[in-house]
């Protein structure tokens, strides 16, 4: 930084032909300037300015530094408008695991005004499961993931932001698809496919739960499809499986939506608090002020 300011003296003095003048420019003393650019000197061995009664002019070494000089100045506030461009958020990353799906709610909400307020920032978004997406949080490869539940993860942040309705996927010619509401109960004797994939292992430890605490272990059959194939596999009557209100968005031919009674699943941000990026804290204040906009 101190070379930096010696090169800014000797440029707006060779602009301005005068020590005095280009102090006066700076706001400094004149002996300042004179002062920082003989140790320039010193340090180059060479004349930059021939000194006279009217003020300086450029030596022949002192004009191929002055173009030298102009390069790299313009190279250090180019670098510096950059990095306040990431730090005001006009530029950057952010790096966001999801597990809800991006069909409608919160999320999707919450990304998309992010993506209007701060376009110059870029959004990869990353399906996977929780435990693998904290690792990556505690990394920093990650900067944020939403998971469901309000546990606390170690060496994370965690704060709850939204909660959803939970609906079990029914085919159309289903008996309980002519109901409007279904209990757990109901829900005893059926066979439930997940698919393999994210959230599908957390889906079948979520049914489990549920259903034991009815004394019933229930038939969880994996499948290697993705989210949207094993809807249609559900209007093909190969199981029912359970979705948040946020997948309901989506329309399958086949398939009818049904709320699990007084069912609400929590969801929450982790992240690290190693973590310095700004965008990141852009992102989690505009979460915030959704979160309490819903609440109240």
């Amino acid at each position: 930084m101190k070379e930096l300011r010696r090169f800014r003296y000797f440029k707006v003095a060779a602009e301005n032909g005068s020590f005095r003048r280009a102090a006066k420019v700076l706001g400094l003393q004149e002996s300042t300037i004179s002062r920082a650019i003989r140790d320039l000197e010193d340090e180059l061995g060479a004349s930059l300015f021939h000194r006279h009664v009217g003020g300086v002019s450029l030596t022949v070494a002192g004009e191929s530094f002055l173009q030298r000089t102009r390069i790299v100045l313009q190279q250090v506030d180019d670098v510096a408008r950059d990095i306040s461009a990431v730090g005001r958020c006009e530029r950057g990353r952010i790096n966001v695991g999801i597990l809800s799906s991006l069909a409608s709610g919160f999320l999707v909400e919450l990304l998309t005004a992010f993506g209007r307020d701060h376009a110059g920032v870029r959004i990869d978004l990353s399906d996977g499961h929780p435990r693998d997406h904290v690792a990556a949080i505690r990394q920093l490869g990650l900067d944020v993931t939403f998971v469901t539940g309000t546990r606390d993860w170690e060496d994370c942040e965690t704060e709850k932001l939204w909660s959803e309705k939970v609906f079990v996927v029914l085919p159309q010619g289903h008996e309980m698809a002519h109901t409007s509401v279904v209990e757990w109960s109901d829900l005893e004797a059926e066979t439930f496919i997940v698919s393999d994939e994210a959230p599908g292992p957390e889906i079948r430890d979520y049914l489990t739960r549920r259903l034991a605490d009815l004394g019933h272990y229930p038939c969880v059959q994996p499948c290697k499809l993705g989210r949207h194939n094993l809807l249609s596999l559900v209007a093909l009557g190969h199981g029912l499986t359970v979705t948040t209100e946020a997948t309901t968005a989506s329309s399958v031919p086949g398939i009818v939506y049904r709320p699990i009674a007084s069912e609400v699943l929590p969801f929450s941000a982790v992240w690290s608090p190693r973590n310095a990026n700004p965008a990141l804290r852009r992102l989690l204040s505009m979460a915030r002020q959704m979160s309490n906009a819903v609440v109240s």
